[in-house]
C-alpha cells in the first residue's frame, strides 16, 4: 500500500463503512461510503489516493489532493501550534503537517509557501518540508535541451523566476521569455532552453522553432482582437514597451508579427499593428 500516492487498487469486500480495497499484496484500506457509488461491486478496480486520516487510520479517497508524494506545491498554512503548522493540501477533514524541524524561518497563517511532500520513515505518514536541498538539485542531470517539462515557480528574481523541473532540477525563467503573468507557486509546461557547463538550466515558457513562433503568433493575434483590432506598437516600438504590451522580446514580436502578416490577417506600421478589414 503506497502512501502519499495516487494508485489503482481492486474492491475486495463492501461493509457498511465503505469498500474495502486491496493492493497486490492483498493489503486493505477503507474507501468511506463518501467516495463510494451504487455501481462499484467486487473486482471493480478504481484509482484512489492513501493517506492517515484525522484518528492516524489508513484511508483511501478518490479526491484528489494539491500534492503527492514527490511533489513541490505552494499550499497555504491554516493553522499552527507549538508542534508545527497545518497545510490545506485539498482534502476535506485532514490537513497536512508541517513539523517545526521542517521549517525554515517560521511561517504565518494564511500565507502559502512552497513544500515538498514525503512519507515519514517512522510514523508512515505524509509530512511536508521547506527544505527542499534534500530533494532538488542539479549534481546529476536528467533533463536535455528542448526536452518539454513541467515547472513550479519557485521565487523572483530581478531577472526572472527560480524554478523547480520535473520535481528535481533548478532552473531559471528569464523575464524576457515570459509571455503572461506569473506568480510564485504556478504550476507551468516550459521547454529546455540550454544547460551550461555548470549545470545551470535555462528555461522558456514556448518551443523554439516553428511552432514556437506559430504559438506566439496565435497569442498575437488574440492580444489584437481583444484590444479592439489595433495594438500600439509595430517594427520601431521600444523593447520595453513591447514587452509590457505582449510579455514577448522584440524579437518575438517581429517572428509573430511576420507569421500573421504571412497569413494575410494584419497590418504591420512603425508603431501599430491592426487587423486587415
Amino acid at each position: 500500500m503506497r502512501v502519499g500516492e495516487i494508485q489503482t487498487l481492486k474492491v475486495n469486500r463492501i461493509s457498511d463503512f465503505g469498500l474495502y480495497l486491496v493492493d497486490d499484496q492483498e493489503q486493505e484500506v477503507l474507501l468511506p461510503n463518501r467516495f463510494v457509488s451504487l455501481g462499484n461491486a467486487v473486482g471493480d478496480e478504481i484509482e484512489v489516493f492513501v493517506y492517515h486520516d484525522s484518528e492516524d487510520r489508513l484511508v483511501a479517497t478518490t479526491d484528489r489532493p494539491l500534492i503527492v508524494k514527490g511533489e513541490v506545491a505552494c499550499l497555504k498554512v491554516v493553522d499552527k501550534n507549538i508542534h508545527g503548522a497545518f497545510l490545506d493540501w485539498g482534502l476535506v477533514g485532514k490537513d497536512l503537517f508541517l513539523p517545526n524541524r521542517n521549517q525554515q524561518g517560521g511561517v504565518i497563517p494564511g500565507r502559502s509557501y512552497l513544500v515538498w511532500l514525503y512519507v515519514d520513515n517512522i510514523t508512515g505518514r505524509c509530512v511536508a518540508t521547506q527544505k527542499l536541498k534534500n530533494y532538488i538539485d542539479n549534481d546529476i542531470i536528467t533533463i536535455k535541451p528542448r526536452q518539454k517539462v513541467s515547472i513550479v515557480v519557485a521565487s523572483e528574481s530581478p531577472i526572472g523566476y527560480r524554478a523547480i523541473i520535473n520535481n528535481r532540477h533548478w532552473g531559471m525563467i528569464y523575464k524576457n521569455q515570459i509571455f503572461k503573468p506569473v506568480q510564485i507557486g504556478d504550476k507551468l509546461e516550459g521547454f529546455v532552453k540550454r544547460i551550461t557547463d555548470d549545470n545551470r538550466i535555462d528555461l522558456m515558457l514556448r518551443e523554439e522553432g516553428y511552432k514556437g513562433v506559430t504559438d506566439s503568433a496565435d497569442v498575437l493575434l488574440q492580444l489584437i482582437k481583444d484590444k479592439g483590432g489595433v495594438l500600439e506598437i509595430g517594427d520601431k516600438s521600444s523593447p520595453e514597451l513591447i514587452h509590457a504590451e505582449t510579455q514577448m522580446s522584440k524579437n518575438q514580436f517581429k517572428r509573430a508579427a511576420g507569421v500573421l502578416l504571412k497569413r494575410g490577417v494584419v497590418d504591420v506600421e512603425e508603431f501599430e499593428i491592426r487587423l486587415k478589414k
